[in-house]
């Protein structure tokens, strides 16, 4: 408003009828034009912020991603894989996701410091000392964060945005179009990206059975097939479970089975039981852990046998296989506790692999035939010899039905195709891995049939892990110059692979986290 000086009453004239404005001031104009100006720029702001929510509720998807794109992309960000040369060049229209997008709606309750009881059973792991009774939600997120990084060797790719990787392929539209709405929508449904190899990303964690090592020699490792537990066992009497996280591995249970030192346990297809036999016993153990009930069971019905040793808990149903002597194999089912039915081949039997249906099993003799079983109809349906074998000594075959993997006394290990040993009756293996010197006695699959665990219990530090697409053998392990994993009797691979474990003759389960998997 422009200031305005009045007339005294008795100096107003006829020629006074409106007032007279006074001089302009310039330091007043220059203040009015400033305020003008930040008037107009907060309609202005005011004015986008309304479009951009009109945009979000109504369309105008392409617009309102380019403009958070621009915004809080990164400075810099690099588009070249941990593992790739740096040699190739982004083209503009393939840039990234941002790395992190801002909320577009913020609730206020849930930055409120609320107190989380600490003394809860859930909850109780996660407190350092009686002190932390309590803790707000934002520090008990970070707790958890910080765990859960520390089990799984480090944060997995896709929870860090700093390693988040884009395929890229300008040749192909098909591609494109995937990358088009990944980028649009994020990348929900996980890639299984093949494993390299050359050398295997792995952690070395605390051994699996740290928090009870076994008083004598370990004889089995195995991992639950449902549950994130590992169960030990050795000549030490006793089966113990532990729970795996990578960093303490707790103790959940340990058995004690009197003057009965184990040489084979495993558990049931189900997981709910562990079955334990021995060394020069014809009884074995049920040890039922949903009751926590140990059974013997003393005889078996149907079964001429002086002992229970070495067995293999069929794919299908409550049964196990029995390796028995001067070449028998029997089937036990668990239900009944009898004998159904008996299988023969020549030599004794040195070991058997089932094939992922459960509908043939794979039995190695001691003079290096092999011999294909139809379990449905107890028939041999193929024989054959391992090529170049003197003794067997181990079989093993994967479980995405491809390969199977012989081994010998010598410590050669022929990789054959399981197609191949079921329809000729002279297959060639595909692969001799040479990499044993003594004699292989104990070979594993892991889940996803990309590798390949072969060892030897002759001799310290005689492991091999072998990658089965380009049938090498990984470099990096054993660790060279660090003994760690000595005299291996078994091997196993967790549910996906994130875990690889080893029994050895120290009573240690030595436990290594392999980083490509993300699960347990």
């Amino acid at each position: 408003m422009e200031d305005v000086i009045q007339l005294p009453a008795e100096e107003r004239g006829p020629a006074a009828k409106r007032p007279r404005p006074a001089a302009p001031n310039p330091a007043q104009e220059e203040q009015q034009r400033r305020a003008h100006v930040e008037t107009l720029a907060a309609l202005g702001r005011r004015d986008g912020a309304v479009k951009l929510l009109e945009e979000l509720l109504f369309g105008a998807e392409d617009e309102l991603l380019d403009r958070l794109v621009e915004q809080e992309e990164p400075a810099g960000a690099s588009l070249v894989d941990e593992a790739d040369d740096g040699s190739g060049d982004s083209e503009e229209d393939e840039a990234p996701p941002p790395a992190s997008r801002a909320a577009v709606w913020v609730d206020e309750d849930d930055e409120r410091e609320e107190e989380v009881d600490m003394t809860h059973r859930h909850r109780r792991d996660l407190a350092r000392g009686e002190a932390e009774s309590t803790m707000t939600n934002q520090k008990l997120q970070l707790r958890m964060r910080e765990q859960f990084q520390k089990a799984m060797g480090g944060a997995p790719s896709w929870a860090d945005s700093k390693k988040k990787k884009k395929k890229k392929d300008t040749d192909d539209d098909e591609e494109d179009d995937e990358e088009e709405l990944t980028r649009r929508t994020g990348n929900f449904v996980a890639s299984s990206d093949r494993l390299p190899g050359g050398v295997l990303r792995m952690k070395k964690c605390l051994h699996a059975n740290g928090a009870r090592p076994s008083e004598d020699r370990l004889t089995t490792v195995q991992f639950h097939p449902s549950a994130q537990v590992v169960m030990t066992a050795g000549l030490d009497q006793s089966v113990s479970l532990f729970q795996v996280d990578g960093k303490t591995n707790p103790k959940i249970q340990s058995i004690h089975l009197e003057r009965f030192p184990v040489h084979r346990a495993r558990f049931s297809r189900s997981g709910d039981a562990v079955i334990a036999t021995s060394l020069k016993n014809k009884t074995f153990y049920l040890y039922d852990m949903m009751e926590g009930k140990v059974t013997p069971v003393h005889g078996v019905r149907g079964l001429n046998e002086a002992r229970v040793k070495e067995f293999s808990v069929c794919p299908e149903g409550g049964a196990l296989l029995l390796t028995g002597t001067n070449g028998y194999l029997h089937l036990l089912t668990l239900k009944t506790k009898e004998v159904v039915r008996s299988m023969k081949l020549n030599g004794d039997v040195v070991g058997v692999a089932f094939s992922p249906d459960g509908s043939k099993v794979y039995a190695n003799s001691e003079d290096g035939e092999v011999y294909v079983w139809d379990m449905r109809s107890s028939r041999c349906v193929n024989r054959f010899t391992d090529e170049g074998c003197v003794k067997g000594t181990a079989i093993s075959a994967s479980p995405n039905g491809q390969f199977l993997a012989c081994g010998s006394q010598s410590g050669v290990v022929n990789i054959y195709s399981q197609e191949a040993c079921l329809n000729s009756a002279n297959p060639k293996p595909v692969k001799a891995v040479m990499n044993l010197l003594t004699s292989a006695t104990s070979m594993t699959f892991n889940p996803t049939s990309e590798i390949l665990a072969i060892a030897s219990r002759d001799e310290d530090e005689a492991v091999r892990l072998v990658h089965m697409s380009s049938l090498s053998v990984f470099s990096n392990f054993p660790v060279s110059k660090r003994k760690l994993v000595y005299r291996a009797g078994c091997l196993d691979f967790s549910p996906h692979s994130g875990f690889f474990s080893l029994a050895n003759n120290k009573g240690h389960a030595p436990l290594f986290r392999l980083l490509h998997y993300k699960n347990f």
